[in-house]
């Protein structure tokens, strides 16, 4: 690789930062206001659920992958974290967060999932990826591209060849574009609210 594409790359290496976490902040500025349960879908390390278990009575995480699901266990003590997908997940929350992880799943069956997870009176907040497909995204995806490397500078320094990386974490490529993700959010969960952001991901919130 050769040119601006190389040179974004190499700076990108040198500042690794993690656009998931980015949007934690998101989530925990629109949180409900009953705060008894929340179900953190695809929790990997339990990042997010970190964050959750100072804010709700209750905390669970699941993930299909069965290190990640060490990994949160070990991190979040006090949460109950299993080895399951989000087709398979039973119960009721007044959260359910599902990050990066709608695009592993059939996207309407994963929509209707995760409603049905929500309590009455409880919140789904969704950030995930989809695929570039129109000049509007891929204006936004150029941006993000672009200044992707200094938001790495500025939020962390400068890391070295050999020095730590960002965990591997299981990376699937999205199949629907923002365009149909909308779409089938608008018919699926009347009422909620979707935004195309930077960094290339969309957020997604409904109130049941």
């Amino acid at each position: 690789m050769t040119g601006p594409a190389a040179v974004l790359d190499r700076l990108n290496a040198r500042h690794p930062w993690s656009h998931n976490d980015h949007f934690h902040g998101w989530v925990l500025r629109h949180l409900p206001e009953r705060r008894g349960s929340a179900l953190d879908v695809g929790c990997g390390r339990g990042g997010l659920l970190a964050r959750l278990a100072g804010a709700f009575d209750h905390v669970s995480g699941i993930d299909v992958d069965a290190e990640m699901v060490a990994a949160a266990r070990v991190r979040v003590p006090r949460a109950d974290v299993r080895r399951e997908s989000l087709l398979d997940a039973r119960g009721r929350h007044d959260l359910v967060t599902v990050v990066a992880t709608l695009h592993h799943v059939p996207l309407e069956d994963g929509l209707r999932a995760a409603r049905d997870l929500v309590a009455p009176g409880g919140r789904l907040l969704v950030i995930g990826l989809a695929r570039t497909a129109s000049p509007t995204d891929l204006g936004v995806d150029l941006a993000s591209s672009a200044l992707n490397p200094l938001v790495g500078l500025a939020k962390h320094p400068r890391v070295e060849r050999g020095g730590p990386r960002p965990a591997d974490v299981p990376v699937k490529d999205a199949h629907e574009s923002y365009a149909e993700v909308r779409a089938a959010a608008t018919r699926l969960l009347p009422g909620s609210r979707f935004r195309h952001r930077m960094w290339f991901r969309y957020t997604l919130a409904w109130e049941r």
